[in-house]
C-alpha cells in the first residue's frame, strides 16, 4: 500500500498511536475529548482511551474544533511547521520543473502526502491552491514559448500540453485569448474600456473576455488610455458602450466606498510568484496595511521582499487587488503605482470606514 494511503481509515490511525509511529507525524492528529488537546500520532503522552477520541486531518481542523496544542507539540510545532515549509517547497519546484500534466495526487505523493492534506497545506503556505499554481506556471510557460518560437504548435507542446485541442479547451482561461492573437499582442481581440473621474482622479476601466483586466488612476486620461494600449497594442478597444459605462459605473462606487465588494469578475494576469502576491494583498483586511516583508513572510518566500515590490509595482487592478495597503516596515508610505498621495488618500478612506 501507498504510504500516503496508510492512515486514512480510522483503525490505521488509532495502530499508528499505540505504536507512536514517527512515520504517521504530518498525515493526521489526534484529539482527546476529556483533555481538550490534540497531539501528533508518535506523542509520548498516556495512551487515551479509544472512545474519547477524535481524528483530524490536520491540526487547524481540530483547532476549529475548539482544541488546543498538548505541551509537547507546542514545543515541536516550530519543526513541525518547518518539516511542511520544506514539503511545500518541494512540491512547488515538482510543479515548475514537471512537463505535461501535473495531476494533485501526483505532486502529493511526491511529498509523501495525502492529496487532501496536501491540498490544504498548500493553500494554507503558498496562498494559492495547487491547481492555480500549476496553471500560473503553464500559463508563463506558453508566453515565453511564444515569444520565442515561431509556432503556436511547438509553443503549445513546449509549455506541457500533450494536444491542441486540450489546450484550445482551457486558451481563454490561461491567456485571455488565442494564443495567435496574443503573441500579435491581442490583435484581433475586443477590450472595452471607459474613462471617468472618481474620487482620486482619473480612472479607467477595461475588460476583456474574461473579466475586468484593468482599472487604472491618474490624472491624465489620456495617459491612461495609452497605458491601456502599451498592454494590449494590436487589441481592439471600444470605447463609448453604454453597457459598459454602468460597469464602470460599479468599479467607481467601489473605489469611492471603502469596504464595499466588487461583484465583477477579474482578468488577473500574472506570473505564479504575482498571483500569490496578489493573493495575500487581496486578504489584507479593509483599514489594515502589512508591510512588503510580511507580505513576503505569508507566501513562504520571506526573502523575496524586492520582488514582492515589484509585484505590486506591476498590478494593473487598482483597489481591487489593494497594494495600496502595502507599507515600509516602519509603517511610512513608499512607492504607489498612482502616486502616493493616493495611497495615502486610500489608507484614510478605509481607516476612517472602519
Amino acid at each position: 500500500m501507498d504510504k500516503k494511503n496508510l492512515w486514512v481509515t480510522a483503525n490505521a490511525r488509532w495502530q499508528a498511536i499505540i505504536e507512536r509511529n514517527k512515520a504517521a507525524d504530518g498525515h493526521f492528529v489526534y484529539a482527546v475529548s476529556t483533555t481538550g488537546v490534540y497531539c501528533l500520532p508518535s506523542s509520548a503522552a498516556r495512551l487515551p482511551k479509544r472512545e474519547n477520541v477524535t481524528f483530524f486531518d490536520t491540526a487547524e481542523d481540530a483547532e476549529r474544533q475548539g482544541y488546543r496544542p498538548s505541551k509537547r507539540l507546542r514545543k515541536g510545532q516550530p519543526a513541525l511547521e518547518e518539516n511542511h515549509a520544506a514539503k511545500i517547497a518541494k512540491a512547488c519546484r515538482y510543479i515548475e520543473e514537471s512537463e505535461g500534466d501535473v495531476k494533485l495526487a501526483d505532486i502529493a505523493e511526491h511529498v509523501g502526502m495525502s492529496a487532501f492534506h496536501f491540498h490544504r497545506l498548500f493553500k494554507i503556505f503558498v496562498g494559492l491552491t495547487p491547481k492555480v499554481y500549476v496553471n500560473a506556471h503553464r500559463s508563463q510557460r506558453l508566453r515565453d514559448s511564444l515569444s520565442q518560437t515561431d509556432s503556436v504548435t511547438d509553443a503549445i507542446f513546449n509549455a506541457g500540453f500533450n494536444s491542441n485541442s486540450r489546450f484550445y479547451e482551457t486558451s481563454y482561461a490561461i491567456l485571455g485569448m488565442t494564443p495567435k492573437a496574443w503573441r500579435a499582442g491581442g490583435k484581433g481581440t475586443q477590450i472595452y474600456f471607459a474613462l471617468g473621474i472618481c474620487s482620486l482622479g482619473d480612472i479607467l476601466v477595461a475588460q476583456s473576455e474574461k473579466g475586468i483586466c484593468a482599472i487604472l488612476l491618474g490624472d491624465n486620461a489620456n495617459k491612461l488610455l495609452q497605458d491601456l494600449q502599451d498592454k494590449f497594442p494590436q487589441a481592439e478597444l471600444i470605447g463609448g458602450d453604454p453597457q459598459f459605462e454602468q460597469l464602470m459605473a460599479q468599479v467607481v462606487g467601489f473605489i469611492d466606498t471603502p469596504g464595499s465588494n466588487l461583484n465583477l469578475p477579474l482578468d488577473v494576469r500574472g506570473t505564479a510568484f504575482q498571483l500569490r502576491v496578489w493573493q495575500a494583498l487581496r486578504e489584507i483586511p479593509v483599514g489594515t496595511t502589512a508591510s512588503y516583508s510580511d507580505i513576503a513572510q505569508r507566501i513562504g518566500s520571506p526573502k523575496a521582499v524586492r520582488a514582492v515590490a515589484n509585484a505590486c509595482a506591476v498590478n494593473m487592478l487598482a483597489v481591487a487587488i489593494p497594494c495600496h495597503r502595502v507599507v515600509r516596515n516602519d509603517g511610512t508610505l513608499s512607492g504607489y503605482r498612482w502616486g502616493v498621495e493616493r495611497k495615502r488618500i486610500l489608507l484614510n478612506m478605509e481607516a476612517n470606514a472602519s
